[in-house]
């Protein structure tokens, strides 16, 4: 019979200098995500966390990261864990946050190898990593839009959106990089200086969505309301939120098939397979081409012009978009009321 629980011993460079650790995983073969032939199994998913570390801890380290665990893998039901657990290793850093609410908890950093073995056993599918880093949670390192398909689009209408986007970025003085969602839609990443806080940072993203939306309007839609997007792909700005995360890159999805939310190439767009972005196939992946993320954050941008974009469109008449609805009511917000149901005694009692 099978081991119930093997131990791991996982190297990682603290301060320079190789240190061992061991970690126990427990039900080392139970598959976490199922296949006809053979699925694969907690351990197998181990070593691939302890494959990818390197990338995976310059997209998703030394920052507030929320855990979405599976204890019975992708046909169980999922949670999320911001707060350390009971019995956290202190090989696990975490750091104080701030939410939109005002309250205040620590919240999980991964800083090392072992950090990420250990979310995996702790049945972690997903990592959704936090814009900012942990030394300072308050102002974003990157600039995040999320190319969201709606019903009757896919892969092939976001990837023109895509190098539009890119298009409009690179007027604004920004250098994108992009990487597959993990399923159906892209996400586009720039490195920004860390000045600017939350808000402000979504007025930029604001801007640059706006500005696709003119140039592909037909295309792309930067609406909230689901009922006003129609077949077109949605720019979906409050991920740019505080506490708003998305899929880290190499973070697995808990989807058949082991699906990794995967940094590509620009060029790469031309026959995107998303499907092909396993957990079994990425390390071939990163042996053969290496890293398109690599050195990302080397020369961060400015979002001056994207907030200049903003205010002539303030001056134009657009302002404030809706925030998601577990958010407190944000300055300058429209009322959130859907638009058919827009009449006067809610659009008036809105707060």
């Amino acid at each position: 019979m099978a081991s119930e629980r093997v131990t791991l011993t996982v190297t990682d460079t603290d301060s320079g200098e190789d240190v061992e650790r061991e970690i126990g995983l427990s039900s080392p073969n139970r598959v976490v995500w199922p296949a006809d032939g053979g699925g694969i199994t907690k351990a197998e998913y181990a070593e691939y966390a302890q494959t990818v570390s390197t990338p995976f801890l310059a997209a998703n380290g030394h920052r507030p990261v929320s855990l979405e665990r599976f204890r019975d893998g992708i046909g169980g039901e999922g949670f999320f864990s911001k707060n350390p657990p009971k019995g956290t290793p202190d090989f696990v850093d975490s750091v104080m946050c701030t939410y939109n609410s005002g309250r205040k908890h620590p919240q999980i950093v991964l800083n090392r190898t072992s950090a990420i073995v250990w979310a995996v056993q702790m049945n972690t599918i997903v990592f959704h990593p936090w814009a900012s880093l942990a030394a300072d949670t308050d102002n974003p390192v990157e600039l995040r839009i999320d190319l969201d398909p709606q019903p009757g689009t896919g892969m092939a209408q976001a990837i023109p959106a895509a190098r539009e986007l890119r298009s409009v970025l690179r007027e604004a003085g920004l250098e994108p990089f992009i990487k597959t969602s993990g399923n159906r839609g892209l996400h586009v990443f720039c490195p920004i200086v860390p000045v600017w806080e939350f808000l402000t940072v979504r007025h930029a993203v604001i801007a640059a969505g706006r500005e696709l939306e003119r140039r592909m309007p037909d295309a792309v839609t930067t609406n909230w309301w689901k009922e006003e997007r129609g077949e077109r792909i949605f720019v979906d700005f409050n991920q740019a939120n505080r506490d708003r995360t998305m899929a880290g890159a190499y973070s697995p999805r808990a989807l058949p098939g082991a699906p990794v939310s995967t940094p590509v190439h620009w060029d790469e767009l031309d026959d995107l397979d998303p499907k092909r972005f396993t957990v079994r196939s990425i390390p071939a992946r990163l042996a053969e081409i290496g890293d398109p993320w690599a050195g990302m954050q080397d020369a961060p941008g400015r979002i001056d012009e994207l907030l200049e974009w903003w205010e002539r469109d303030v001056e134009n008449g657009l302002g404030e978009l809706p925030f998601p609805p577990e958010f407190p009511k944000m300055p300058g917000e429209p009322p959130r009321v859907q638009p058919s149901k827009k009449v006067a005694a809610n659009w008036e009692n809105d707060d």
